[in-house]
């Protein structure tokens, strides 16, 4: 229980922080280029996938034209579509290969990223830089850490990357909700019947 309530406050003070760091620049261009696409392409690779189907079915929620990559009834992406791209990293083979073709076909491509420097960054038109895992042990010694107060991060591996790109884009959603002039029952009225 102690594991589980540190691990879930270490997460809402990262949430905390990287809220404040993101910029205006940022989130509005984003909204800008979502709303001026004909076609919405999303792109995530292992739990970033998941955020992005999650992001996706919340724009076919608010009726834009929204596809997942990699599945089988997505169609060719073209000029005046955008890509989505996720990757913590910045440089998941998968999805920087996703943006380079997506440039090369004139899309406009959208990087949400924590490495500004990274090889998706440098194919982006709108950059959202989102803060990863910043707090990692010193001491590789388990009882060493633990006698001088230092842990582990409690959120392995992407985690924190990936629930601060959930929370932020369901920002985005709530952003897009106020904008289209859209309210929840319209929404729920495109939710799946069928699951």
């Amino acid at each position: 229980m102690r594991e589980t309530r540190r691990a879930m406050g270490e997460i809402l003070e990262h949430l905390r922080i990287a809220s404040k760091k993101l910029t205006k620049r940022q989130v509005d261009g984003f909204i800008r280029t979502l709303l001026a696409a004909q076609r919405v392409f999303v792109v995530g690779a292992g739990r970033s996938g998941m955020v992005m189907k999650a992001f996706a079915m919340r724009l076919m929620h608010l009726d834009m034209d929204v596809y997942v990559v990699g599945e089988t009834i997505t169609p060719a992406l073209r000029t005046g579509d955008v890509l989505v791209a996720l990757s913590g990293s910045g440089e998941t083979d998968l999805i920087v290969e996703a943006a380079r073709i997506a440039k090369k076909v004139g899309a406009k491509i959208v990087a949400i990223t924590s490495y500004p420097k990274s090889s998706l960054a440098r194919f982006a038109d709108s950059l959202v830089i989102l803060p990863g895992r910043t707090k990692v042990a010193r001491t590789t010694r388990f009882m060493k850490r633990e006698l001088a107060g230092e842990y582990a991060s409690l959120a392995p591996l992407g985690t924190l990357f990936e629930v601060t790109a959930l929370v932020f884009l369901d920002g985005v959603i709530a952003s897009l909700m106020v904008k289209l002039g859209r309210k929840e029952e319209e929404l729920k009225a495109r939710h799946a019947t069928i699951e």
